[in-house]
């Protein structure tokens, strides 16, 4: 069988993509190779537009399969189950450069799949699989206005490094992915460790030119390769349709209708001149299914047509003015940290949860070096926020995407596990939503991580940047602090989180070609100016820095260090002994293979406890040592008392009073409480105690 296989080399590694080698009957199909990681990029289309829908129905797929890193999966049934969170990231990550690439009337149904064969850890499958998703679709017959790439940026002691590997990305101060297409950046989404915004635009543009050299390869594909695109049945509403609208609703009106900053008010507004078109179109068969589209697109045509030329926005805000700010902390009782975040009608209360470091996330996932996950941050979307009834299935992409991008925001302050030995929960309620949750988020989880605590290195903000942009590249103006209704007709949502010093995570998504190098400056810079604002005229009056310690009801925990060898003692056989400690004081305790051990729990006094009985247990016991301890059992010529869980010593007879007795019981009984010195060790290696030499003092 015969097949084309290209090669370029990308960041010091070979990069193949084998076409027409495998599923011949996929629209377009590249196998991607890239060092020993291989990932099969397949992408159909529908025959025929899919009817009812208003939106292109494009879905991008990214399955990681387990047998690529020679695992099998757990659980009953050993198969892969639903998509792991990074999966589901990295398809949000594909989807958003490549959607505005297809034309915007186009209503086929098309699916992009990505699925990972082989994972080299020198070699990110998720690039592969980005790169994979870019050509299938290029060479495919499917409309798609690309070719767009994709490059990934780390940086170590102030260097760029393009395409990181897994053990380069675990020490990296930047992770950043960038797309492109000919002549703009398309997509940026980043996390990074406080970087100047300076630096990340200079990483920005060192991708953008990495991006140039794969576009071209893909180039080369397309002109021996590529197939001829298919016609489609346009779903462009007619012209004639729109000009009969604006007879029944002139475009002052329309104006008038959305020109509110009350959701609500503007949404009712809508309803009623849907009504009006309906009646005036019903006995239109053609027209009559497309007013919805149509009233939206009017929407857009207004809203977009205010804002470029008369620098008006539907709320009456100046461009770059923020929306009424308000933040509280303590707002739920009893949890070990709480804070809301209001930003116009966008609501967020955000809960943080502590917990002992045992109980991290576990992820079992392709990326072998990856294992656990201290910070979790959670989002979720209830539908009351917005007004609807909905019942709750779980996250959605949406959901699990922003929970990710605030965690990202957050990651870069967090203190040490030595620091702050503490896993730690960020749940975002979305109490209400207008534009920007994710960003709303940030600032809630922030916050409440200072009420919760939790000793973060300095205060993070977000906010999200907007765009729209006329015939021009020239001609655009960008808008701060974006509603929803700026976010669905404008042509991007530029998210940027950061503290004084930098960036700590960027998201980027937009509805047009690309943008140009002075919108992505413009947009970092009006991005910083509004988070410092934020903080300063908002956050740090509700709360200026974290709290000196944790909550009241949050768990305490104690650090020790003890010898790695006396684990085994303080563990005991079967985890008796530890197990012992944990029953009499109502503590958990976590042991490292190094020796660092962390009780925790709510009662000082138990937890005090819990550490003396563990240093007991792991001492080398010397001569001299005065313990206090129960008798567990009393023998003809002694008594054994037990002054640890599973740690014994006798005293002898003759060492229990200073005067002569003939039998121990005339003394002492079971469960009696006894204060006793060490004397040593005797010969059958079994500890030895006095009680009669017991000094007074003690």
């Amino acid at each position: 069988m015969s097949y084309k296989s290209f090669t370029m080399e990308l960041a010091g590694r070979t990069l193949r993509v084998d076409v027409g080698r495998v599923a011949a009957q996929a629209n377009g199909a590249a196998l991607m190779h890239y060092g020993e990681t291989v990932v099969l990029s397949t992408a159909t289309a529908s025959e025929k537009p899919r009817e009812g829908v208003d939106f292109f129905p494009l879905s991008v797929e990214y399955e990681e399969k387990l047998y690529a890193v020679g695992k099998i999966p757990g659980g009953f049934t050993r198969r892969e189950g639903k998509a792991s969170e990074n999966a589901i990231l990295t398809s949000r990550v594909i989807d958003r450069p490549m959607r505005p690439l297809f034309p915007k009337d186009y209503r086929n149904d098309v699916t992009i799949n990505n699925m990972v064969m082989s994972v080299d850890p020198e070699c990110s499958p998720e690039l592969t699989a980005m790169l994979g998703s870019a050509i299938c679709v290029a060479i495919s017959d499917i409309p798609f206005d690309g070719p767009c790439a994709t490059t990934q940026v780390g940086m170590i002691n102030g260097e760029f490094i393009f395409n990181p590997n897994s053990a380069q990305n675990a020490v990296s101060d930047l992770k950043l992915t960038v797309a492109s297409t000919r002549e703009k950046v398309i997509m940026i989404e980043a996390g990074a460790n406080e970087i100047p915004e300076e630096k990340m635009i200079e990483a920005i543009y060192e991708a953008h030119k990495v991006n140039q050299s794969v576009i071209a390869f893909i180039d080369e594909i397309v002109a021996e390769v590529g197939k001829e695109k298919h016609a489609y049945t346009s779903c462009a509403i007619p012209e004639e349709m729109f000009a009969a609208m604006k007879e029944i609703v002139t475009p002052e009106q329309m104006e008038e209708a959305v020109f509110t900053d009350v959701k609500q008010v503007r949404e009712e507004n809508i309803r009623k001149i849907t009504e009006q078109f309906e009646e005036a179109f019903a006995e239109n068969e053609e027209w009559l299914p497309l007013v919805g589209e149509a009233v939206y697109q009017y929407q857009k045509k207004t809203v977009r047509k205010m804002i470029l030329k008369d620098h008006k926005r539907p709320d009456g805000r100046a461009i770059n003015q923020i929306r009424h700010l308000a933040a509280e902390v303590d707002l739920i009782p009893r949890v070990h940290g709480s804070a809301m975040f209001t930003r116009g009608q966008t609501q967020i209360c955000d809960v943080v949860t502590l917990a002992p470091l045992s109980e991290v996330q576990k992820i079992d996932g392709l990326d072998t070096s990856v294992t656990s996950k201290r910070y979790i941050h959670h989002y979720n979307f209830p539908a009351y926020s917005v007004g609807e009834t909905k019942v709750s299935r779980g996250p959605g992409r949406r959901e699990i995407g922003h929970g990710a991008l605030a965690e990202k925001a957050l990651v870069a302050v967090l203190p040490s596990e030595e620091e702050f030995p503490y896993a730690i929960r960020a749940v975002s309620e979305t109490f209400e939503s207008n534009g920007s949750t994710s960003m709303a988020s940030t600032c809630a989880s922030c916050m409440a991580l200072m009420a919760a605590g939790v000793p973060i290195k300095a205060m993070v903000a977000g906010i999200s940047c907007g765009l729209v942009t006329g015939d021009t590249d020239d001609d655009y103006v960008l808008l701060t602090d974006i509603q929803g209704l700026e976010d669905f007709f404008g042509d991007m949502d530029f998210k940027v989180t950061g503290t004084t010093d930098g960036i700590t995570a960027i998201q980027m998504d937009i509805k047009i070609h690309g943008l140009t190098r002075p919108i992505v400056e413009g947009a970092i810079a009006q991005c910083r100016e509004a988070r410092l604002f934020i903080m300063d005229n908002c956050m740090k009056p509700a709360i200026a820095e974290p709290r000196a310690t944790v909550g009241e009801y949050a768990p305490k925990i104690i650090q020790i260090q003890i010898d790695p060898q006396k684990i085994g003692d303080v563990v005991g056989q079967r985890g008796k002994t530890i197990n012992a400690i944990i029953e009499q004081t109502g503590v958990k305790i976590d042991i490292t293979d190094d020796g660092a051990v962390s009780v925790c729990g709510v009662d000082q006094a138990n937890m005090d406890r819990a550490v003396e009985m563990i240093k007991i247990i792991a001492t080398d016991f010397e001569e001299g040592m005065i313990f206090k301890g129960k008798v567990v059992s009393i023998k003809e010529f002694g008594a054994f008392v037990e002054f640890a869980p599973g740690k014994e010593g006798m005293v002898h007879i003759s060492k229990i009073s200073k005067e002569r007795i003939n039998r121990v019981e005339d003394v002492l009984t079971l469960g009696d409480n006894v204060t006793v010195v060490c004397l040593g060790k005797d010969k059958m290696g079994r500890i030895s105690f006095s009680m009669k030499d017991v000094k007074a003092e003690a």
